[in-house]
């Protein structure tokens, strides 16, 4: 199973194998953005930990760490509060 969602200008591949009934292996790549080539030859599939996982979780988990992967990348703008501690 293959989906692609689209986030700040990339995309993350998610792609799902069974590895049991209802259950599945994960791995996602990211892919496209002007900023890729920051990681290199690095920019392959990744299999995601302590799986296997339901369908739904799947996707949900693995859209996760392809959102935090590509906010490290490019970066994310943390609004300061008024005590000069980042929230």
């Amino acid at each position: 199973m293959y989906r692609m969602i689209e986030y700040r200008g990339f995309e993350i591949h998610v792609e799902l194998s069974q590895s049991a009934a209802d259950l599945y292996d994960v791995t996602f790549q990211i892919k496209g953005g002007d900023n890729l080539r920051v990681v290199g030859a690095r920019g392959g599939k990744i299999l995601l930990h302590n799986g296997p996982y339901t369908r739904r979780w799947a996707y949900l988990i693995a859209e996760a760490a392809g959102r935090a992967a590509i906010d490290v990348l490019i970066g994310v703008i943390v609004a300061d509060s008024d005590d000069g501690s980042i929230a």
